[in-house]
């Protein structure tokens, strides 16, 4: 029994004296080549260890460009003038009359330009970035050929086809995803998307566009300078609608106030003729439309053609990703990396984010965090060198107190800088459990001889 005593008595004094067993830890007073300072983390202290001068890495410029719209639409020219050959007139003209219709919302398409107005001043106009400020400056947004506006800070917002509630649904929604104030007020600046083409006998032949407003006959005649004939007898007003020619003689037109109240559609030709063959401006209208046939057609292997192109960028694009990503992969990417030891979950190499700053609470919890059965949460160190090369031993040691649970709010607050490294210390009582591990074996082999 002397012996056993004895033999426990030695191995506390060797485990007290650290031969048994050695664990890391931050000691200033140790000496050596290290000159050690340690810092208690304040929200003061913060403040003085974020001002080390970093810039982080930032990805590749590819990550940040898109396939574009690329490089524009060809023209298709203009198409020949339609002729008209004078014949006999007739002893009455036929009235031919559209079937009615009714009004409807108005739809956004393809050209219209939108205007997005929000509140001025305060932090909405500066995260609303490069959207209209009420007011003041206005800029206009075109609907493009797939029916996507493009945004700032927002992306591309679809709403083609879409009434004016609709797309103002839409947009809000697009604003709260991507946490920006939603106040705004949409209006079509320029309504460039749907028309009717007025010629023929009138002040000013042209096109109207149809805006929110219904667009009636009497009004598209009225905005192209009105009728203009010398015999209104022989004179009638012509409309072209999905390959159907109606007419309307001008004397009936004035003296019947209904047919004047003719709701006008997208794509409507209205001609006011003062001649009074129907198959002659039948004529016209058909050259007129193979005329637009032709446009079209070299419209659609325009946009055929900037497909392939932006599929091709996009491609580009994609394919270099890919290679950067692949690279990342393979460790052959330069990155800024800071290094978790002692009493963490994980002891790791934590690399720093591209194009922004990480906390000190970042790297703890992206790695499990500390252990509190085993470690001290009173000895969290960041330990950073010098950036002084006549300092190359000094050390500032950033100690942060976690028995106040409140403190770690100053971990999310501290920026980490490359090659900090994360230090925290182990308990007294883990210290004390590892050396009885280590000893246990050769104290049951010691008191096995003895025994014998």
């Amino acid at each position: 029994m002397i012996r056993l005593t004895a033999i426990a008595g030695l191995l506390t004094m060797l485990s007290a004296c650290g031969v048994a067993y050695q664990s890391p830890d931050v000691n200033p007073l140790r000496g050596g080549d290290t000159k050690v300072r340690v810092v208690g983390l304040t929200p003061q202290t913060v403040l003085a260890a974020n001002q080390d001068a970093y810039r982080p890495k930032t990805l590749p410029g590819v990550f940040f460009q898109t396939a574009g719209s690329g490089s524009g639409l060809r023209g298709a020219g203009a198409g020949p003038e339609a002729v008209f050959d004078p014949e006999r007139k007739p002893v009455a003209l036929e009235t031919r009359l559209p079937p009615k219709t009714q009004p409807a919302a108005y739809r956004i398409g393809t050209g219209d330009v939108l205007l997005l107005a929000t509140p001025r001043g305060g932090n909405t106009v500066e995260q609303l970035s490069g959207l209209l400020a009420a007011q003041n400056a206005r800029q206009g947004y075109t609907v493009q050929d797939d029916g996507a506006i493009a945004i700032p800070n927002v992306g591309r917002v679809n709403v083609g086809g879409m009434t004016m509630d609709e797309a103002e649904a839409e947009l809000f929604q697009r604003l709260v995803e991507n946490q920006i104030d939603p106040t705004f007020s949409l209006e079509v600046a320029e309504f460039n998307s749907k028309k009717v083409s007025i010629g023929g006998s009138v002040g000013n032949p042209g096109v109207a566009p149809i805006t929110l407003t219904p667009l009636y006959l009497d009004e598209a005649l009225a905005s192209a300078g009105g009728v203009q004939v010398a015999d209104q007898d022989y004179a009638s007003v012509r409309i072209y609608r999905d390959g159907t020619l109606y007419q309307v003689p001008l004397r009936e037109l004035y003296s019947r106030r209904g047919l004047s109240r003719i709701l006008l559609q997208d794509g409507d030709s209205v001609f006011v003729d003062s001649e009074y063959e129907l198959d002659q401006a039948q004529a016209y209208f058909e050259q007129q439309i193979r005329i637009q046939d032709f446009r079209q057609r070299a419209r659609v292997q325009a946009l055929n053609e900037l497909n392939a192109e932006v599929a091709i960028r996009r491609g580009n694009l994609n394919e270099a990703r890919e290679n950067y990503l692949t690279r990342l992969e393979l460790d052959s990417v330069e990155r800024d990396y800071v290094y978790l030891t002692g009493e963490v979950s994980k002891q790791a190499r934590y690399p720093l984010p591209f194009g922004k700053t990480a906390s000190l609470a970042d790297a703890l919890y992206s790695n499990g965090g500390v252990p509190t059965e085993t470690g001290n949460v009173r000895e969290i160190y960041v330990l950073r060198g010098s950036s002084d090369p006549r300092e190359f031993g000094a050390v500032t040691a950033w100690q942060l107190d976690g028995r106040d649970a409140t403190n770690f709010m100053l971990a999310t607050r501290f920026e980490l800088r490359p090659n900090d490294v994360i230090f925290v210390a182990e308990q007294p009582v883990t210290r004390w459990g590892r050396v009885i591990r280590q000893i246990t074996p050769s104290l049951l082999t010691t008191a096995a001889r003895v025994a014998q």
